[in-house]
Order: C-alpha cells, then sequence, then structure tokens
C-alpha cells in the first residue's frame, strides 16, 4: 500500500509540476505575443518636414543645378532672391509671434515653397543651362559656379548673397557673350585681362560671403 501509494504520489507530483511548466509557458509566449505586436500595433509617425527643412531641401536642390549647369546665374539669382524674401517674411512673422508661427502663417510658408519647387524644377529642366567653354575663362567661370554651388550646400551662403554673386557672374557672363560676338568667338588680350580682374574681384566677394557671420539656419562647417 506505502508503495502505490508513493507511486500516484509522484505521478500526482509530475501532472503538477507539468502543468505549473505549461502554464508559465503560455503566460511567457502571450506576454512575448504582446510584446511584438506592441510595436505593429502603434507605428511610429512620421512628423511632416519643419519649415528649416523644406528651406534647406531647396537650398539643395538649388545647388545641385548650379553645380551641374542646369542653372544659370541668371535663374539662380532670380530663385534666391524668391527664397531671400520667403525667408524675410518668416522672420518677420516669428518675432511678431514669440519665435513661432502660427497656422495660418505655416500655411501660407509652405504655398509660397510650392510655387518655388516649381520654378527650380522648371528652370532646372528648361532649354537655358550654364556654358562655359573649353578655356581658361570657361573653366575659371565654371570654377567660380563650384565654389558658389559648395556655399549654398554647406550653409556658409545665404539666398540674399547668392543672388548677390550670381547678379555679378550674369554680369560678366554678358560681357563675355558680347566680347565674343564682336570679335569672332574670341578675345583681344585686353579683353580678357578686363575678364580676369572682375573675375579676382567676383572671387573676393565669394570668399568674404561665403567666411563672414551670415549663414543659414543649421549651416554645415566647411
Amino acid at each position: 500500500m506505502k508503495i502505490s501509494f508513493l507511486k500516484w504520489g509522484a505521478v500526482s507530483l509530475a501532472l503538477l509540476v507539468s502543468a505549473t511548466g505549461a502554464t508559465t509557458l503560455l503566460a511567457q509566449d502571450q506576454s512575448s505575443s504582446t510584446s511584438a505586436a506592441t510595436p505593429a500595433q502603434e507605428p511610429e509617425k512620421k512628423a511632416d518636414p519643419s519649415i528649416a527643412q523644406r528651406k534647406e531641401n531647396q537650398q539643395d536642390r538649388i545647388a545641385n543645378g548650379v553645380k551641374s549647369g542646369q542653372l544659370t546665374p541668371g535663374e539662380t539669382a532670380n530663385l534666391e532672391k524668391k527664397e531671400a524674401a520667403i525667408n524675410k517674411e518668416t522672420r518677420t512673422d516669428r518675432a511678431a509671434n514669440g519665435g513661432k508661427l502660427t497656422s495660418a502663417e505655416k500655411a501660407q510658408v509652405n504655398q509660397q515653397q510650392n510655387q518655388m519647387s516649381k520654378q527650380i524644377y522648371a528652370d532646372k529642366h528648361n532649354a537655358n543651362t550654364a556654358h562655359y567653354g573649353n578655356n581658361k575663362v570657361g573653366q575659371r567661370r565654371e570654377n567660380q559656379q563650384d565654389r558658389i554651388a559648395q556655399g549654398i550646400k554647406s550653409g556658409q551662403l545665404t539666398p540674399g548673397e547668392t543672388a548677390k554673386l550670381e547678379k555679378q557672374q550674369q554680369g560678366i557672363n554678358k560681357q563675355v557673350a558680347t566680347d565674343r560676338k564682336a570679335n569672332g568667338g574670341t578675345f583681344t588680350a585686353s579683353q580678357k585681362k578686363q575678364i580676369n580682374r572682375e573675375q579676382n574681384q567676383a572671387s573676393r566677394n565669394i570668399y568674404k560671403k561665403k567666411h563672414n557671420a551670415a549663414t543659414q539656419p543649421n549651416a554645415k562647417k566647411p
């Protein structure tokens, strides 16, 4: 009788341990499933691009257009003049509202940036491109544009500064085209010297504006 009792007692204990283990495993499995399902049930929402991020994106697109030659100095000057106006309006609105923009003001800025975006696309995909030529004058013009593009990309050049620099380049380019036309596509020695003097001045202006205190927000260090 004792042996039988011990036998049944051992069986009962085994069943109890087995049931307890199964219950524990079930609980752990349910807990694990719940944890794994939580992220899927509550996906992280991506925030809409901020006003500052949108401005940076526009500047990057302009810089790429300058670098590739898709944007002429005249087109770039016009785009940056408009971007500078939007930035000025944004600063004015923020100052009037304790550093913040109202919902209506945000909507207005986004509408203006939408228009800017369309203009950038149109200017980059029209028939106008920057041609530099395989000569010293053309190479120098291309180098100046590359320096301006880098300044836009890094944030060292503000839209207002870029507009002025590109207007200066536009003037030089116009003079180059006029001189070439008057001399059958070539330059006289004096014309080359004059263009180099003007590009020297433009080069100094690019350097000064890239190294002054005026920068775009979140400007990258050169």
